[in-house]
């Protein structure tokens, strides 16, 4: 899955936790497991013990025969927040190499994405999408002012949110310098 080693543990520890429950919720074995994935018996009792690191494509195999999303795999267990993910899913071999499962949604019928630009004081209101709609945001220069409903939420690079939008919402930049983000709409 990855290589850095402080994220190492926690991840490994959730995708153990996560494999093991999600398999006794479906009343498989991991011999089951094993023949509808094609993974290894061998192989799932070491990501089970959280002893074996992973390759993103085995994740895949696994979520699909448990019919869960990939990122329900690499999850804290006990996240409060299940479109916030927030994850190291890889490292290269380049300190400066790696990919980090920010959020993720669930998406009916397709996703869209979008490369945003607004200059200092525009402002771009949007209704109410359909319902089961969702987005994420991931601002990449300069801060955001998000605003659902009535509350406002201040990105700053580097921060995302994820959130339904089947309400009224707003995306603002109230600085003195054009902020960019990248918008994810799921359909």
């Amino acid at each position: 899955m990855h290589k850095d080693p402080s994220h190492r543990a926690s991840v490994l520890q959730h995708v153990s936790l996560n494999v093991r429950n999600l398999r006794h919720a479906a009343g498989m074995s991991q011999a089951v497991l094993a023949d509808r994935s094609g993974v290894s018996r061998r192989m799932l009792v070491a990501i089970e013990a959280g002893e074996k690191n992973v390759s993103l494509t085995t994740l895949d195999l696994i979520a699909q025969s448990l019919g869960v999303a990939f990122s329900t795999l690499i999850q804290a267990p006990n996240l409060r927040d299940p479109g916030r993910i927030e994850e190291l899913a890889w490292a290269g071999e380049h300190p400066q190499s790696r990919a980090v499962l920010l959020g993720s949604s669930v998406a009916r019928r397709e996703v869209e994405l979008w490369e945003w630009t607004l200059a200092p004081g525009e402002c771009y209101r949007s209704e109410a999408d359909a319902e089961g709609w969702s987005e994420q945001l991931y601002v990449t220069q300069g801060q955001l002012t998000l605003i659902i409903e009535a509350t406002e939420h201040r990105l700053q690079q580097g921060q995302f949110h994820v959130f339904p939008s089947n309400c009224r919402y707003a995306y603002r930049n109230d600085g003195e310098t054009a902020v960019t983000f990248v918008r994810n709409v799921v359909i």
